[in-house]
Parts: C-alpha cells; sequence; structure tokens
C-alpha cells in the first residue's frame, strides 16, 4: 500500500499574507499594481500551478507584510478571484475573498485621454457598473472601462 504525498509547491511562510487563486496570467500584474517587487520582505511565487478551478494558477507569499484595504481593492481589479490567507506562526488565521467595491477611488486611470482626471489634479472616481468581467463607470465623464484595459495608479 502506498501514501499519497502531498508536497508544498511553493514553501510555507511564517508570518504574512499568502495571495492565492491569481490567474496565471495575472501574476506580474498583482506583482507590479501591489508594488511588492520593491519591497524589502521575502516574496516566495509560483506561477503555472495546477488548479480545479482556474486550469493554472500564481500564488505569492510575502513574509511579514498585510495588505490594506487600498492594496485590496488593487489586488480586486486585476485578479478578482484571488483569495487572501493570514499567516501566524505557519498557521492560517484568517481567510479572505477579494471583492470588487462597488466605487474605485483615486488607485484606477480614466481611459479617456480628454477626461478631466488626465489633465488636472482631481482624483479619479469610477462606479463599478460590472464585475463578471470588471467595468468601470467614470464619474467625470463616464466613460467605460473594461477589466483588459484597466490601468491601476
Amino acid at each position: 500500500m502506498t501514501a499519497k504525498k502531498e508536497l508544498l509547491q511553493v514553501s510555507a511562510v511564517e508570518n504574512g499574507t499568502v495571495i492565492d487563486h491569481i490567474p496565471a496570467r495575472k501574476l506580474f500584474d498583482v506583482i507590479n499594481v501591489l508594488g511588492i517587487a520593491s519591497c524589502d520582505n521575502t516574496i516566495t511565487f509560483g506561477n503555472n500551478l495546477a488548479s480545479n478551478k482556474l486550469g493554472k494558477k500564481a500564488i505569492i507569499k510575502i513574509s511579514d507584510r498585510f495588505l490594506v484595504d487600498e492594496e485590496i481593492d488593487k489586488l480586486a481589479l486585476v485578479a478578482p478571484s484571488a483569495k487572501i490567507n493570514i499567516i501566524c506562526n505557519f498557521e492560517v488565521v484568517e481567510k479572505k475573498t477579494v471583492n470588487v467595491p462597488k466605487r474605485v477611488e483615486g488607485i484606477a486611470r480614466c481611459v479617456n485621454p480628454q477626461c478631466i482626471t488626465n489633465h488636472q489634479n482631481v482624483k479619479t472616481k469610477f462606479d463599478v457598473v460590472g464585475s463578471a468581467p470588471i467595468v468601470l463607470r467614470c464619474l467625470y465623464c463616464e466613460k467605460l472601462t473594461d477589466q483588459e484595459h484597466i490601468e491601476i495608479l
């Protein structure tokens, strides 16, 4: 009789944040929008890992760092299927699902080159009018931005 052995594909983290269920093609978008490439914390990531839900997924583990609400909103715009696990002493102490907010302020750029937010010091504001896929409507010019064209500030 042979026992099936499960191996971690990415090493465990003692304290920090694990972002799981990232679509594989979105891994580097998540790294960029969260600005984690330039942080001093230990970061481990895996890409093209097997996933029953996504086919191929990515995972990011960030030691000794916990995401704030604005970062979670950015993550939701880029990888709305992502899940967040908070780790303390190698144990999952909290699980969070990423939820696309109803309104997005100051974290995405309007795609309309004529929009006031692209010419003056005005904070961008969007209503989320679609969540699968994500569609944003600018509150100033009413231009729609689909998920593939969202540019995070």
